[in-house]
């Protein structure tokens, strides 16, 4: 059904809240404009907070390894890249270092449903079944209830994800992928399976982190008739200049080499799978995936970049759409959409629009962002955060997981990056 192509370039929910890591950042289509000399005091207590807690993340090895960047009003005030891209082979990481973004790739998908929108060729409210015929999965009684393009952009589906259950659940027992292994799934095979497990609840009555936009992926491909690498290269990353943002590169293409929270033994080397204790059950790595054209395309956690590409997409976001999405799609997508439903992922004083987190009241949250501000992050140690109001833009891109996700790390440098 779809023809691969390669790339041109090279929560916890059980031991912390996923959105406890969401991190940083953004950036405009074209190259964001370095800071000014005369910055200030502030940008220098900025910088040199962050990198006091770079300094003490590497240090005591609970990250192997980081590149971040900062930008305000559209420039660029903080960039940094710290720790080693591959350990054991004495590599350091760099600026330019390519990562794989795991669940940061759910914004640029979803941003690539709401440019259909926009074209006249995908609403919010039509029903999946439109492209995707045979998704029709049921409630535990029987009954299967519609389920829209809203709910799929929204996590109200009542889908769910492997990771998020024990061994024994049910997507388990489907053999759903996760979209992190390196399962020999279709993306439509993978789209069928989840379509055979019970739903969770009633479309729109609930929030659960799912494998919802994974799906969306299987609706842009029935929508555009291409493969989800062309059609979000066509409509997103192609259009903002965004070259290193790709779902596959060749194997000799240098990425920055994951590792794993080891407990009391330090961060280890991921080997291939490899397997990591999450909440209630575990996540199942297969790093190699990056690097083979045929595994399908996840729109939920697939694609990889650098810190300056994805602080280009949040930037374009932050500033009104960048020319691919008007700024009503922009207001639609990074404000809440969901009313009072509970966002379980990231805890209190949080909110959902149509493919980010949005914080809805920053004191319940215990956060120094303001009110609108949107985030996400991804299981490979990723994050990312936008706080419109100061105009800031952060992303925090590390090697290891899941320290480099949520937990103290991305708490820490949340706080520096505010210390301003």
């Amino acid at each position: 059904m779809r023809q691969r192509t390669q790339a041109r370039h090279h929560a916890t929910l059980g031991r912390r809240s996923i959105l406890g890591a969401a991190l940083p950042a953004a950036m405009w289509a074209s190259p964001l404009s370095p800071a000014s000399a005369a910055g200030g005091s502030a940008t220098s207590v900025r910088a040199g907070a962050i990198d006091s807690v770079l300094d003490q993340a590497v240090r005591s090895g609970t990250i192997v390894g980081a590149s971040v960047m900062v930008a305000e009003r559209g420039r660029t005030v903080y960039q940094r890249a710290i720790g080693s891209a591959d350990r054991e082979a004495g590599v350091a990481m760099r600026t330019d270092t390519l990562f794989r973004l795991a669940s940061m790739t759910k914004p640029v998908v979803c941003v690539a449903a709401l440019v259909l929108m926009e074209q006249g060729r995908l609403s919010l409210d039509a029903p999946v079944t439109r492209w995707l015929p045979d998704f029709r999965p049921a409630l535990p009684d029987g009954r299967r209830p519609v389920i829209t393009i809203r709910h799929l952009l929204t996590h109200t589906a009542g889908l769910g994800y492997g990771f998020l259950e024990p061994e024994t659940g049910p997507y388990h027992r489907a053999g759903v992928s996760d979209g992190l292994d390196h399962s020999a799934l279709t993306l439509a095979e993978n789209i069928a399976r989840i379509a055979s497990v019970p739903l969770l609840f009633a479309p729109g009555t609930a929030w659960h982190y799912s494998l919802g936009i994974d799906v969306l992926g299987g609706v842009i491909e029935g929508v555009t008739g291409q493969d989800l690498p062309a059609a979000v290269r066509m409509l997103v990353t192609g259009p903002l200049g965004l070259d290193t943002m790709t779902f596959t590169v060749p194997r000799n293409t240098p990425v920055a080499i994951p590792y794993g929270d080891g407990g009391a033994a330090g961060t280890v080397r991921m080997t291939d799978p490899f397997s990591l204790k999450f909440g209630p059950g575990h996540v199942v790595y297969s790093p190699s995936r990056a690097f083979d054209p045929a595994a399908w395309p996840s729109g939920g956690v697939g694609m990889l970049g650098t810190a300056a590409d994805y602080l280009r997409f949040a930037e374009a976001i932050r500033t009104g759409g960048a020319g691919i999405l008007k700024p009503e799609s922009v207001a639609a997508m990074t404000g809440n959409a969901i009313g009072d439903l509970p966002v379980g992922a990231a805890g209190p004083g949080f909110g959902w629009g149509l493919g980010v987190a949005v914080l809805t009241d920053p004191a319940k949250a215990g956060l120094p962002l303001s009110p609108g501000s949107w985030n996400w992050s991804g299981l490979y140690g990723t994050g990312f955060w936008v706080d419109p109001v100061r105009e800031l833009s952060v992303v925090a891109l590390t090697n290891t997981a899941v320290a480099g996700m949520t937990g103290p790390f991305p708490l820490a440098l949340r706080r520096a990056v505010h210390a301003a």
